[in-house]
């Protein structure tokens, strides 16, 4: 018999495979560590800087019952009634009625053409163009009045002024997350026999959600910030307010206080960031196009089976 050579069909060597060396990244890390430890000495070591003041006032009882929590409130209030009125004028602006989507657009090109500074001062003299509301009968009896000038309302102007601009641009956000569902999903509800309202809560929606969520974090962190603007109301009891304006204007000290707002400005903005991850992440579930190694075994099953019977 001949013997038969086997190798040829013998398994190959392994490769010894050597990582690519990357001289330059170690050199360039070490010189950004280098620069970074000589700033944090500068400042460290500068009296310009008042360490001393900041750390008196980092923690001050009105800094956080007074400051921080205005400027949580002004944030939440007006994104929640941002996003509710964002929500209406998305609809309106998919709406086939030309009317509604005429209107949503000019308030759209209104509040985003115009800095949010600026709408800010105008909601600030509105009780010097309106001094007085009244609600009645045209032309007949009044039937509530209320006097403006009297009332104390630069909080509530904030929030308003804050969440009509940003509700301008949550519209965009959420229309661009219902445009994302195919419209075959909406068909095939309407199939099923649910309503308009039924279709977006319980197919739409949870479906856009995926396209909605990441901007409107970032949006909600965008708010945060925006929120030191309110001194144009003017309301100077924010977070800015209160740091800048009050504690600095009485001590003379300007830059340890500024320090002090924006480590609670980071600080709060880093506990928002870590909840739109968990928010990306849930809304996310399912999104992925990777098998699994269950799906996968499966597979090799049906292949394997295939196969066996062609």
């Amino acid at each position: 018999m001949t013997a038969v050579d086997t190798s040829s069909s013998a398994a190959p060597a392994p490769i010894d495979a050597v990582p690519l060396r990357h001289p330059w990244r170690w050199v360039a890390a070490v010189a950004i560590l280098i620069l970074v430890g000589l700033f944090l000495y500068g400042a460290a070591t500068n009296d310009a800087y008042h360490w001393s003041t900041y750390w008196k006032y980092l923690f001050n009882e009105r800094v956080l019952k007074v400051g921080v929590v205005n400027t949580v409130q002004l944030t939440i209030y007006s994104m929640v009634l941002a996003i509710a009125l964002g929500v209406l004028l998305a609809v309106m602006r998919l709406s086939s009625n030309p009317v509604l989507k005429a209107v949503a657009w000019v308030y759209l090109w209104v509040f985003r053409g115009t800095p949010v500074y600026v709408q800010l001062v105008f909601w600030g003299l509105l009780p010097t163009i309106y001094r007085n509301i009244q609600l009645g009968v045209p032309f007949g009896p009044s039937l509530l009045r209320f006097d403006l000038q009297s009332l104390s309302i630069p909080f509530l102007l904030a929030i308003l002024g804050l969440a009509l601009n940003e509700a301008a641009y949550m519209a965009e956000i959420i229309r661009a997350g219902i445009s994302s569902v195919p419209e075959g999903q909406a068909e095939a509800s309407t199939a099923l026999g649910m309503s308009w309202a039924m279709t977006m809560r319980r197919t739409v929606l949870p479906q856009a959600m995926r396209v909605i969520i990441p901007p409107t974090g970032n949006e909600v962190i965008s708010m945060l910030k925006t929120t030191s603007l309110v001194t144009a109301v003017p309301f100077t009891l924010d977070l800015y307010g209160i740091t800048s304006r009050e504690i600095a204007a009485r001590i003379f000290e300007p830059v340890p206080l500024l320090l002090v707002a924006a480590t609670w400005y980071l600080a709060i903005t880093s506990v928002l960031m870590v909840g739109q991850y968990y928010l990306e992440r849930h809304y996310s579930r399912g999104a992925s196009r990777k098998l699994t190694t269950r799906q996968l075994e499966a597979l090799a099953k049906a292949q394997t089976a295939g196969e066996a019977h062609p």
